[in-house]
């Protein structure tokens, strides 16, 4: 009972409008294949009546988005004698969506586990009550447009492309980069491009355009982490709220 959680990057992030203190955007959300999370359903040694979640996290397990899942889920006497296992590999605080990703893959894997017969979009709309990444996760396509507040997801058709990550020892504070972007950038909002860039293949996207151009929340993050410039490189891009920088690897 094991289900592999990965990682995502932001091939493009343009915020097209807001929504109360939400941000709505259009954003192409692409699977990272070769960097992910490990969940497992393992034996407890002794049965106990509360849930059990190993792993390296830096968070209370109250706050944890595994955790927030599980509340989610109808009362089952499963987890008493199934502990949760978690091998961690996505950096957090990265802009990869690693505990959104977590969450999806827990809720996933406990449908099938727990025969609950949840359909993809009944599990994406309790998932998006835990995150606005969730929902992509859920639906676990390769590549996707994504867009609203992060519910709407739409599947784009196209070859994965090979994706290395570098991720600086930085913690991005994403509500605090979101907070900034509204504050300074909320007057540079372009739907026209927005919707343009979602037509375009990921491989053409990143052919011709930069990473300031692509991801809205680069300027703002950059304001308020300077030292993220130092690994800004020709050819390299920036995922969600950071601090990971990706390529495409050719080869």
């Amino acid at each position: 009972m094991t289900i592999k959680s990965y990682a995502k990057v932001n091939i493009f992030l343009k915020i097209v409008g807001t929504r109360d203190n939400y941000h709505e955007l259009i954003s192409r959300f692409m699977r990272v294949e070769n960097l992910y999370d490990t969940i497992s359903f393992e034996k407890k040694e002794t049965e106990a009546n509360e849930f059990e979640l190993i792993g390296n996290f830096g968070c209370k397990l109250e706050q944890n988005t595994i955790y927030k899942a599980y509340k989610l889920l109808p009362k089952n006497s499963f987890f008493n004698s199934y502990k949760v296992v978690v091998e961690k590999n996505i950096p957090e605080f990265a802009g990869l969506g690693g505990g959104s990703s977590n969450a999806a893959a827990f809720l996933n894997l406990s449908n099938e586990v727990l025969k609950l017969e949840f359909s993809k979009d009944t599990l994406s709309q309790m998932g998006a009550k835990i995150g606005a990444d969730v929902p992509f996760f859920i639906y676990n396509y390769p590549s996707a447009n994504v867009s609203g507040i992060g519910e709407i997801v739409e599947e784009f058709d196209e070859e994965p492309l090979t994706i290395e990550t570098i991720t600086p020892k930085i913690e991005c504070d994403t509500a605090k980069v979101y907070q900034k972007y509204r504050s300074d950038y909320l007057d540079s909002i372009d739907l026209e491009f927005a919707q343009k860039l979602s037509k375009l293949s990921s491989s053409e996207i990143l052919e011709n355009y930069g990473a300031k151009e692509l991801n809205d929340l680069f300027p703002p993050c950059l304001d308020i982490y300077k030292e993220l410039a130092d690994y800004k490189k020709p050819n390299w891009f920036f995922s969600g709220s950071g601090s990971t920088f990706f390529k495409v690897n050719n080869g």
